[in-house]
């Protein structure tokens, strides 16, 4: 290995294994977390390994995966535990490394580059705890750069470690397809299979004038990356680049009829929205709604504020202002999103309207705050709007409470 020590570390079939965790009688059992075929989003999400040698794919119907094997046990996404799961995972990392770099719930690099431990007993300490004390699975790569760390961490699952060196990264690396290389899509694969390109070997031994013509700057950075030549840094573990919008969208039970109903699914989805913008340092300077009607065609329309917006019920008003003014109601709503769009940092200064009441701001603040901790104390919507409580179209999660076989409670 080089002085640069870089692990990518990818929880394997996080969410089934999650589930597993939570309810082990799940175990040793084909699981799928499917979206609800009540609320209408049945598809596959995740599933465990015994799912998937049984055929099981991401994004397969509820109907397709049971006629594919009957014995498979579907659950619900619970996304909170997941996160906190993710997090617990974190907590692992930093015992080694602040360089932590997420892709995803379920997935981080790591540089431990100035380690006093191998980068190999670093990751082999990390696959222990990780399912000693969680209960979960990894598998890791460990490279001298990001690209081939991830690139590693996909080679042998569930439960491994793999290492791709600068001395081995060709026989490695360039004999897989293209497609295995990092941000070489669908759409840029089939590009290089029509110019004869099959192997990630084929991309490094091309000109690099050549991939440039043909893909722009995705192909220097792809030639770079085939030739183990990616220099990009690990973040900091407290590094959050600025958000460009927040958004929160779901697809509802039954479907929307009027702007009635749709008005209390815009409250609950704002509720969110708000509190990640304050805990941001952020203002929204516009919003955007997208509706997808009840025959599967989306729309969105959007809209600007004379003044930004930083908390859930001014942006609820506006959005519900511009859904009554851009739709018709020709068809049914089926799903609904809202976004806070055109994100300026809390700090930037702002030009006040001479409606501006500078006391009324600072009480909603201090309610908002108020809000804010009490939701932080006790948990998320333990303190929310009246108008949706009884909001009937919005999917649903029971909470449970687990021992996790390191000892620690998780509810």
């Amino acid at each position: 290995m080089s002085k640069r020590a870089i692990l990518h570390s990818d929880a394997n079939c996080f969410y089934a294994s999650c589930e597993m965790v939570l309810n082990p009688e799940l175990r040793d059992k084909a699981v799928a977390v499917c979206g609800s075929q009540e609320e209408r989003h049945g598809i596959v999400l995740a599933k465990s390994e015994l799912a998937k040698k049984a055929g099981i794919k991401t994004g397969m119907t509820n109907s397709e995966a049971k006629r594919l094997c009957p014995n498979l046990i579907i659950v619900p996404p619970r996304f909170e535990y997941y996160s906190k799961f993710s997090k617990l995972l974190h907590g692992i990392y930093e015992r080694y490394t602040d360089l932590i770099e997420p892709y995803g719930l379920d997935e981080c690099w790591l540089d431990v580059s100035d380690s006093i431990k191998s980068p190999l007993e670093i990751a082999e300490e990390i696959r222990q705890a990780v399912k000693d004390e969680l209960g979960l699975t990894v598998s890791i790569g460990v490279s001298f750069n990001k690209v081939f760390a991830k690139l590693g961490s996909d080679l042998k699952k569930p439960d491994a470690i793999t290492v791709i060196s600068e001395e081995n990264f060709k026989d490695k690396v360039w004999n897989l397809p293209c497609s295995e290389l990092l941000y070489c899509g669908k759409h840029t694969t089939e590009k290089l299979n029509d110019f004869g390109i099959h192997t990630i070997g084929e991309i490094a031994s091309l000109p690099k004038e050549f991939l440039e013509r043909r893909l722009g700057k995705n192909g220097i950075m792809l030639w770079e990356f085939a030739n183990g030549l990616d220099l990009s840094p690990v973040s900091h573990m407290d590094f959050r680049a600025q958000a460009k919008s927040i958004g929160h969208g779901i697809t509802c039970v039954s479907n929307l009829e009027n702007n009635d109903e749709a008005k209390k699914v815009i409250v609950a989805l704002c509720q969110d929205i708000g509190y990640k913008l304050r805990k941001s340092g952020l203002l929204a300077r516009g919003v955007s709604i997208t509706i997808k009607n009840e025959h599967l065609l989306s729309c969105s329309f959007q809209a600007r504020f004379d003044s930004p917006i930083w908390d859930e019920q001014s942006l609820a008003n506006e959005a519900y202002k511009l859904l009554e003014k851009s739709y018709s109601w020709s068809f049914k709503i089926r799903a609904l999103s809202v976004t806070a769009i055109d994100l300026v940092s809390s700090d930037t200064p702002m030009q006040a309207n001479i409606f501006f009441d500078a006391s009324k701001e600072e009480k909603k603040k201090r309610l908002f705050k108020a809000i804010d901790e009490l939701n932080n104390t006790y948990g998320k919507g333990a303190l929310k709007p009246a108008t949706v409580l009884d909001e009937k179209k919005m999917p649903r999660n029971k909470n449970v409470e687990v021992t996790l076989p390191g000892g620690m409670k998780l509810k």
